[in-house]
């Protein structure tokens, strides 16, 4: 989908992923599993909105880097 992308914290990516297989293709965060919780969900394809955080706005990018990867970009930036 324009305007997203993965979260880029992998630990939190790795944990939510883990949570999709588990649930055998089906977001982690819904405890009905049909055909509209198929990871990416009908809610975020339809809304934006993907409720587990695994994908994001492009925009908000910054705020889900971890923090050691928040220090890396100040010190380049300096």
């Amino acid at each position: 989908m324009k305007g997203y992308r993965l979260n880029p914290n992998r630990e939190f990516v790795n944990r939510i992923i883990e949570g999709v297989q588990r649930k055998e293709g089906h977001c982690p965060c819904r405890k009905d599993v049909s055909e509209e919780t198929l990871c990416p969900c009908d809610e975020f394809i339809t809304t934006g909105i993907c409720r587990c955080g695994l994908f994001i706005k492009e925009e908000d990018v910054e705020k889900f880097l971890p923090k050691e990867a928040k220090n890396e970009k100040k010190d380049e930036t300096n």
